[in-house]
């Protein structure tokens, strides 16, 4: 027995070790944020409640049935039910009572058939609604995980830059044990590593808050175990701007969720003008009615053969039903103007519709225009910034090599230092806001977030 609860507990204390050692990729934190947003799981009981709205619109074109039945007793002056003759006096009578109806819209403006086409409509729309902000989010997560990388290179670039910065401390303080250099150098290096140390602490606290922001985003409450998996992205390869901005926009003009959510408005909006309309044209119901009754003070009735009888319940069931059908016809005359207000609202609304339907397709154009300059202008600010680092590195390998033999003294050392350290900075930062606007661009362009 204690054989099988130390098993147990060092598989539990395995399985904890290894959900706390997982690291994310990034498909893996954007299925898992879709998976669980609340905003997506309360878009997602909106579209099944535009399911079931379909299933009434379909349930009003269907006929009616339904069944009721009575009882009762009266005391003192009644109407037989049966036979419609009066009783009087203290007697009292009981009268039991049963039907079947059933009604059907023949016709109502065809309101009906377009209330169910505007349900299957509304349906679309919000499946539309719902992977839009799928789109959103991924876009987000997409966004959250770059920055993270970013600050952990950035991290890593701080640590290296502090070992060297701790080596040269250690030589220079050999050199002005020996009186070689003076101590004013070494004080300008122990403030050069005090900055870099700062500067390390600050990006740790940077990637801590990034990684905070992306757990939460995930709602993952476990912050200190959540990490991204350890990877160094460079530049992924694309010929996203083998295509023109006119190009890329006309093909997210096809796919684009936000865009077919806002053309479904318009479609929304023209159905309800239609089923507005119809409210001017007549309604026309068939009905149908089955029903029987039984009283206790029916009178005795032929039997047929020259005598009589007094007829049971179930007798009387038989004897006293009847059937009733018919047609009814309502036609709109006057209704103090609301079916015309209605109409000119439904109108209005379409005309609402289009506009910003109109302006949605602009607004897209005018953010691909922008991406598209975004990533023209990232690209060149990146190359840029690693042409600058090439150049701040030679220059410091220069100055390093006259710090060395002293023909340099520690203040102007460390400014080499701190230009490099600036440059690779640029570098970092550059390199990762290109990949996003990479990446954005080429989301427009159907192409899924991934960065590989």
């Amino acid at each position: 027995m204690k054989f099988k609860i130390t098993v147990f507990i060092f598989l539990f204390g395995m399985m904890i070790t290894m959900a706390q050692q997982k690291k994310w990729t990034l498909e893996e934190c954007v299925f898992y944020a879709v998976e669980n947003n609340l905003t997506v799981e309360q878009f997602e009981l909106d579209l099944e409640n535009a399911n079931i709205d379909q299933s009434d619109a379909l349930g009003n074109m269907l006929p009616t049935l339904n069944a009721s039945s009575s009882a009762s007793k009266n005391v003192g002056f009644t109407i037989v039910s049966t036979s419609n003759q009066p009783v009087a006096g203290n007697q009292s009578t009981v009268s039991v009572g049963g039907n079947i109806s059933s009604n059907i819209t023949l016709y109502n403006g065809l309101r009906n058939f377009k209330q169910l086409q505007r349900a299957k409509l509304n349906a679309i729309s919000n499946q539309y609604r719902l992977d839009n902000l799928k789109d959103d989010i991924k876009l987000s997560v997409a966004n959250n995980y770059l920055q993270i990388l970013s600050n952990k290179e950035a991290l890593a670039v701080s640590r290296a830059q502090y070992a060297i910065t701790e080596q040269d401390l250690k030589r220079t303080k050999e050199l002005v044990e020996a009186g070689v250099v003076p101590k004013g150098d070494l004080l300008d290096l122990e403030a050069t590593a005090a900055g870099q140390e700062q500067q390390m602490v600050n990006n740790e606290s940077l990637v801590l808050i990034s990684r905070i922001n992306l757990a939460q985003l995930l709602q993952i409450t476990d912050y200190d175990n959540f990490n991204i998996a350890d990877e160094s992205f460079e530049i992924p390869p694309s010929d996203i701007l083998n295509n023109s901005a006119k190009t890329i926009f006309a093909k997210a003009l096809e796919f684009r969720n936000d865009i077919k959510f806002s053309k479904s408005t318009v479609d929304l909006a023209e159905k309800d003008l239609e089923i507005a309309k119809g409210a001017y044209a007549p309604t026309l119901t068939g009905f149908f009615q089955y029903g029987a009754r039984y009283s206790d003070a029916t009178q005795p009735l032929p039997d047929g053969a020259g005598g009589v009888f007094t007829p049971g319940f179930i007798d009387q069931l038989w004897i006293f039903d009847g059937i009733s059908y018919g047609a009814q016809l309502n036609v709109p005359i006057f209704n103090g103007w609301s079916t015309r207000n209605s109409v000119q609202r439904s109108r209005i609304n379409l005309e609402k519709s289009k506009l910003q339907f109109e302006q949605d397709k602009l607004d897209l154009e005018t953010t691909v225009n922008q991406r598209y300059v975004d990533v023209t202008t990232f690209a060149k600010a990146y190359y840029a910034a690693e042409k600058t680092l090439e150049a701040r590195r030679l220059a410091y390998d220069y100055a390093k090599e006259r710090f060395d033999v002293g023909l340099m003294n520690s203040f102007i050392f460390s400014q080499a230092q701190s230009r490099v350290d600036n440059a690779e900075a640029d570098v970092i930062r550059t390199k990762y806001d290109y990949i996003f606007r990479l990446k954005i661009l080429e989301f427009y362009f159907g192409i899924p977030i991934s960065l590989d």
